[in-house]
């Protein structure tokens, strides 16, 4: 569903991201580890075509996203760290705008954000504008649009930085029904026990270099991953 192919991005002579390659498929939750400024947000931004890169390639369910961005950015949801919203819309506003772009039918965005707000106990603020949100409930907002059009690939950046622990719980049963149901999720942390208990593979990134990435067994075999991170990363 997603594969990335010696992607190099830099940033004049600082080399962000070197030579990453990874392939995450259809049914697969999985996670990409590392420090502050390893290169995890220059290479997720990338993959969702909103960073242009020097070299490599990536690739949305088998289209380049430099030849087809189009094509690959219906194909998948992008969820920042820190969501940056339309914040002189209404919460449903945003929904329906969203959904206008991704051409969700009425009835089915109807159903769907019905559904979503009331998973993430957003309902009653939907009228509300998103300039009074709080953090957390722009981090739900942005969550419900990302699942609004069932796209086959979800990219997140720390998703559950602003979520309370009944959010969470929520988002991580909606990973786990969505790969379930064949899509495709990449998503950055820092919690590395929720990763460990959540993603089938695993990748550790430092200094834009990938260290080691497999399945979760794989890499962190009799150990926990909050072990083998600090092993690899410190060294």
């Amino acid at each position: 569903m997603l594969k990335i192919q010696n992607l190099t991005k830099r940033y004049g002579d600082k080399v962000a991201v070197e030579g990453l390659s990874l392939e995450i498929g259809k049914g697969e939750i999985y996670a990409f580890i590392g420090h502050n400024g390893a290169g995890k947000t220059t290479a997720i931004k990338a993959c969702c075509g909103i960073l242009p890169f020097e070299e490599g390639e990536i690739l949305i369910d088998g289209h380049s996203i430099q030849e087809e961005p189009l094509v690959c950015k219906k194909s998948l949801a992008y969820i920042p760290d820190n969501p940056d919203l339309y914040e002189f819309m209404s919460g449903v506003a945003y929904l329906n705008f969203i959904a206008d772009i991704f051409g969700v039918s009425a009835s089915l965005r109807e159903e769907k954000i019905k559904a979503l707000s009331e998973k993430f106990g957003l309902t009653a603020d939907l009228a509300q504008p998103i300039s009074a949100y709080s953090h957390g409930m722009k981090q739900k907002l942005a969550i419900i649009a990302a699942f609004l059009h069932e796209p086959k690939l979800i990219i997140m950046d720390e998703p559950f930085v602003g979520l309370d622990p009944k959010a969470s719980h929520t988002m991580k049963e909606m990973m786990r029904e969505f790969t379930q149901k064949g899509g495709a999720i990449f998503f950055s942390t820092h919690v590395l026990e929720v990763a460990e208990r959540l993603c089938d593979r695993v990748a550790i990134i430092k200094k834009g270099k990938l260290l080691v990435s497999g399945t979760m067994e794989e890499v962190k075999g009799n150990t926990s991953l909050e072990e083998v991170f600090l092993e690899l990363a410190e060294n």
